[in-house]
């Protein structure tokens, strides 16, 4: 072998995190391929991980867009108190607390195609820890079950969303040094969150410096969801009120998420009665089974052009 072809080996297995192979990197089994086409293929992604929990709306937007926010979660055949967190100190899968509470940490990185199999894994980590435990998940979880397996689906999910990441002090991590730091880096990145009334879906209110937004993460299937947007926006009823705008949306853990422009000075609770309004409107819009109009196709690929996927 080269020294060429040495060091960008090298580089390759040094770009993976501690415990994973570089899905480009030869395999280990030693067939001479790469891993991601050899034992790294059954890595299957999973287009909606959080189908089939309740509020998989939710789940998304705490993955991928509130800052600081917790949720009580009930385990099947279990009485332990487990409680979903969007962050943890030091980005941590899961703490177990001294007194035997979980907290499982929901914005860490995937480690394979299926981030409800990544979380039940840590949770199963996390239950079987001793008190006082900083859990951290490495490698591939291997076949096992998922969230929707593990978790009580009959149980609802109700997220508080919290002005800073002060939970983290609670219990065995209120005296340690780097959970302090990690916990000031993270409150200066706070970005002001609202979750909003909605029977549908899951909407948050955010102001971002001197901008605010609503991001309203919605469980309709996509093409019906554009289409329905298309009818509103040839209509001119896509808005939210005066001198609002809508910006386009994200797709995020297979779900869409439309995201409006706000102005900065109402208040989050100025924006309920709006948005039930709109709601309304969207539920009409996709009632509709007639054909798009030629206006209505090019509001819809108008509005394709602003998407942005995350997730």
């Amino acid at each position: 072998m080269s020294r060429r072809t040495t060091s960008r080996t090298a580089r390759r297995q040094r770009s993976a995190p501690d415990g994973e192979v570089d899905p480009k990197a030869p395999c280990p089994c030693g067939s001479g391929r790469r891993y991601k086409s050899c034992h790294g293929a059954d890595d299957v992604a999973v287009a909606r991980p959080f189908e089939g929990l309740p509020a998989e709306c939710d789940w998304v937007a705490m993955r991928e867009l509130v800052p600081s926010a917790t949720a009580p979660l009930a385990v099947k055949d279990s009485d332990r108190e487990v409680t979903l967190a969007t962050l943890l100190p030091l980005a941590l899968p899961a703490i177990v607390r001294a007194d035997g509470r979980v907290l499982l940490g929901l914005q860490v990185h995937a480690r394979s195609g299926d981030v409800s199999r990544d979380l039940a894994h840590v949770l199963e980590q996390a239950l079987a820890a001793e008190p006082g435990t900083m859990v951290s998940a490495t490698g591939l979880p291997g076949p096992g079950p998922r969230l929707q397996d593990l978790l009580d689906t009959d149980a609802a999910l109700e997220p508080a969303v919290h002005p800073d990441f002060g939970f983290w002090l609670e219990g065995s991590t209120s005296d340690d040094p780097e959970v302090s730091a990690s916990m000031e880096r993270a409150n200066a990145a706070v970005v002001p969150t609202v979750r909003l009334a909605a029977d549908s879906g899951a909407a948050y209110w955010c102001r971002i410096g001197e901008k605010a937004h609503l991001r309203w993460v919605v469980p309709y299937e996509e093409d019906a969801m554009l289409d329905a947007l298309a009818r509103l926006s040839a209509a001119g009823t896509l808005g939210l009120g005066a001198d609002t705008r809508y910006a386009g949306s994200f797709r995020a853990h297979g779900l869409l998420v439309p995201v409006w422009d706000l102005p900065v000075e109402p208040p989050a609770g100025h924006w309920e009665e709006p948005a039930a309004e709109f709601a309304g409107r969207l539920a009409q819009a996709l009632a509709t089974t007639e054909p798009l109009t030629s206006a209505e196709r090019r509001a819809r690929d108008g509005l394709r052009g602003r998407q942005l996927t995350l997730r």
